[in-house]
């Protein structure tokens, strides 16, 4: 018995290793009569596993008809859903060593990520469209949503996923549904859910560069027919695949760890209350960019500017710039802590009739600690100056989510509500400058203090007219009033503009704007399993300011809201008895105000101000296939065609020609991006399982900056992975054996020129081979 216990208490996430053949049959009844799931039906699809482990190791082989996506704000069933989405499961993203919304995005065509050493800084794309902006006076283009709860900064939404169940991407606006800062998209992530028996695993992984991942958790039942509940934690340790060789240290790895738990309390037959709780401490140090050459080529001439200063400093530091280049020489260690964590209360009370009323109320806090190495070097040379940068972030939100749903299966239903947010931002910025020669003064300091309060209100709804059981229309309207205000004092020990810090300024600003979003649309079921629709969609993303530590007098003006018009037709089928599902979208999105960093400088050093940027459009296909030949082989195939180009780019009477940047691609947006898997599963014994999968994606070349410039250019590349694992089930283990990049092919996440002279990289984990095994464990 103290054996068992002790089993018990080292582990901390569950899974279900079987789900009833009741759960799944009670499923596809309920998606062929349209009828609203029940209450028992929907604790049912809350705890199917991600991992069947009696059919199957691969979600990939889980029939399309047993799962459900909450893209609509109740759940549905993915198949007939009018919406283009993708979905990653747990499994999936195990099996390619993959727990973040980064390295998820290389696996979904549409979707792509900018990266940065701050975790403020980074940015998510869909379709080509997102919004890059360190300002705490901005909101993303595209939401980031966490089990119902909204993420205000993308910064808090690139925490390690360790807990996954499944994350949806929604492709387009998703305002009416989702509304704050959806007009792109959504990233909506769900987490493990408790179950009622007992279940718990645990999880150990290590990969080459001394990578480690410790995981486990366990669910059940607390006190029986009224509270269940579950508990997560999670250690994790990448040394880094860049070579600091002043501090003769790898960097560009992580050291992450946290907890999750959730309590279900029913307290009677019509009521459910969740509560979430979660934390997570993150201490990643990816450098400020890795030399890949000292010059730097002008867009649109072509002429290369070559610094000379630049290329002795880093021939004394010892460093060899090339696009193959993994070292750095840097003399302070850049890195951003970050402390990310929250609660939320989610109760679903049945109103009896079909109705239930559902409120999300959530607070949440995350701190950010970054260190910044500006400067690229160890110290100062002639005519590059040593800086270094300390910032700190320290936000957090409230918010409240009221809504009903209808029954299903009416001439109209409906799911209505309101919502509410607070959010607060305090940061301070300092920046230190030594220089050895150049004009006076050869040393300052600059030390920034800001302050931004946002509040949205909004009430929504998105219903449908059934007009037959076939055809039915689409309709959604969210009204929503945004609320800004700012504080910025910045103080400069120098009186004149030194290399990346402004004169001393202070200044503040209101805004508050009132914005809507809506959906129509047609929607008609061809037959069971093959469904169509088109829609036209309004997407809004609210005003802004530019809040930033070099932030001055031609700064301070509040932005106008980026808004868009989307127009989307799609086809989704299963056919050959379920072997094949096809699913398709055309779609063709138009941006006014959009909402853009430029690449600017003071004094010689590069700052990245926010701009009304004029007009953008992103027009495409989009594809996600799977195929099923046999039980035992499961193929796959998804891609996107993306044309995003700036329309117009509002230039400035007395602007340089690099300004005109009419007809070209937006950053970040390749044309073509591909995902091809393989996966195959065998009994070789009653007890042993086997199964082998591949994957390669490739996406064509990609510009990483609106300023067009040829040298930020990522060539077009490809990359293969591999997986085998073998599974006993009696013992309920099973090894994983994984191999990324398989064909070591080098590419760059980013490229942007460095603070003060040259061009640099950011890489990825899987810039290089590199294996190794995961081994779990059910209890």
């Amino acid at each position: 018995m103290r054996i068992k216990r002790a089993i018990i208490s080292r582990v901390t996430l569950t899974m279900l290793l079987a789900a009833p053949a009741y759960a799944e049959d009670q499923i596809f009844k309920a998606n062929q009569t349209s009828q609203p799931l029940t209450k028992t039906d929907k604790a049912i699809t809350n705890t199917l596993p991600s991992d069947k482990s009696d059919k199957t190791l691969s979600s990939e082989n889980t029939d399309s008809k047993a799962l459900t996506i909450t893209a609509k704000r109740r759940f549905e069933y993915l198949q007939k859903v009018p919406i283009a989405e993708t979905l990653l499961t747990r499994d999936q993203a195990l099996k390619v060593n993959i727990h973040d919304i980064p390295a998820m995005f290389q696996f979904i065509p549409s979707a792509n990520f900018r990266t940065d050493a701050a975790t403020k800084n980074r940015a998510v794309f869909i379709r080509g469209i997102g919004t890059i902006s360190a300002s705490p006076g901005a909101e993303p283009a595209v939401s980031t949503m966490i089990d119902g709860v909204v993420m205000a900064r993308t910064g808090q939404a690139t925490v390690d996923l360790y807990d996954l169940d499944h994350l949806e991407v929604l492709k387009g606006p998703q305002g009416t549904a989702f509304g704050k800062n959806a007009s792109a998209g959504v990233i909506n992530i769900t987490t493990s859910q408790p179950t009622k028996e007992f279940h718990g695993y645990g999880d150990i992984s290590y990969f080459s560069g001394n990578e480690y991942r410790i995981s486990g958790g366990v669910s059940g039942t607390l006190i029986p027919d009224k509270l269940i509940a579950n508990a997560s934690f999670l250690f994790g340790n990448y040394d880094g695949n860049v070579h600091n060789i002043y501090l003769n240290k790898m960097v560009n790895g992580y050291e992450h760890r946290g907890g999750r738990t959730k309590f279900v309390w029913t307290p009677n037959d019509t009521t459910t209350v969740t509560l979430g709780l979660d934390y997570m401490y993150s201490n990643d140090n990816a450098p400020n960019g890795i030399f890949t050459s000292t010059s730097q080529v002008a867009y649109p001439t072509g002429i290369a500017t070559h610094s000379a200063a630049l290329e002795a400093a880093l021939k004394a530091e010892g460093i060899t710039p090339s696009k193959y280049n993994t070292t750095i020489s840097n003399d302070a260690m850049t890195r951003s802590i970050d402390h990310n964590g929250g609660a939320s209360i989610t109760i679903d009370q049945d109103l009896g009739g079909g109705y239930n009323l559902t409120s999300i109320s959530a607070y949440r806090r995350w701190r950010s600690l970054a260190t910044v190495d500006y400067d690229e070097l160890t110290q100062a040379y002639p005519g590059l100056p040593s800086s270094i940068d300390h910032e700190t972030v320290n936000f957090w939100q409230a918010s409240e989510e009221l809504r009903i749903a209808s029954p299903k299966g009416h001439f109209f239903d409906y799911v209505a509500g309101f919502f509410y947010m607070h959010g607060n931002d305090f940061e301070t910025y300092t920046r230190s400058y030594d220089a050895v020669s150049g004009s006076p003064p050869l040393s300052a300091f600059g030390a920034g203090r800001f302050t931004t309060t946002t509040n949205n209100y909004a009430i929504f709804g998105e219903g449908h007219l059934n007009f037959t059981k076939k055809f039915r229309a689409i309709l959604g309207l969210r009204l929503m009033r945004d609320d800004i205000s700012y504080n910025f004092n910045r103080q400069s020990t120098s009186s004149v503009s030194v290399s990346g810090i402004r004169p001393s300024f202070a200044s503040s600003g209101s805004t508050a704007n009132n914005g809507y979003t809506d959906r129509i649309g047609l929607q008609y079921d061809i037959t069971r399993d093959i469904h169509s629709y088109f829609t036209y969609a309004h997407g809004y993303t609210g005003p802004a300011f530019n809040v930033f530590f070099n932030m001055a007098a031609t700064d301070t003006a509040a932005l106008k809201p980026e808004t868009n018009d989307t127009y989307e037709i799609g086809l989704k089928t299963d056919l050959w008895d379920h072997r094949i599902t096809a699913n398709f979208a055309a779609f063709i999105e138009n941006f006014s105000n959009y909402q853009a960093t430029l690449l600017k400088q003071v004094a010689g050093g590069r700052i990245t101000p926010l701009v009304n940027a004029g007009t953008v459009s992103s027009k495409g296909v989009e594809g996600d296939i799977t195929v099923r030949p046999i039980r035992s082989l499961t193929l796959g195939g998804n891609f996107a065609y993306t044309h995003a180009v700036v329309d117009h780019f509002d230039c400035a009477a007395d602007a340089p020609a690099s300004c005109n940047i009419d007809g070209k691609t937006l950053p970040f947006s390749p044309r073509w991006k591909f995902v091809f898997s393989a996966n195959y599963i065998k009994d070789i014994t009653d007890r042993l399982t086997f199964s082998v999968g591949s994957n390669y994606t490739w996406q064509s070349r990609t510009q990483y900056s609106l300023t067009e410039t040829p040298d930020t250019v990522q060539e077009s590349y490809g990359i293969w992975n591999m997986n085998t694992s073998i599974e006993d089930k009696k013992n309920k283990l099973r090894l994983t054996i994984i191999i990324r990049n398989i064909m070591n092919k080098h590419y760059a996440s980013f490229m942007t020129y460095g603070d003060f002279a040259g061009t640099v990289n950011f890489i990825p984990r899987d810039y290089g081979r590199y294996g190794g095994f995961t081994i779990h464990k059910d209890f």
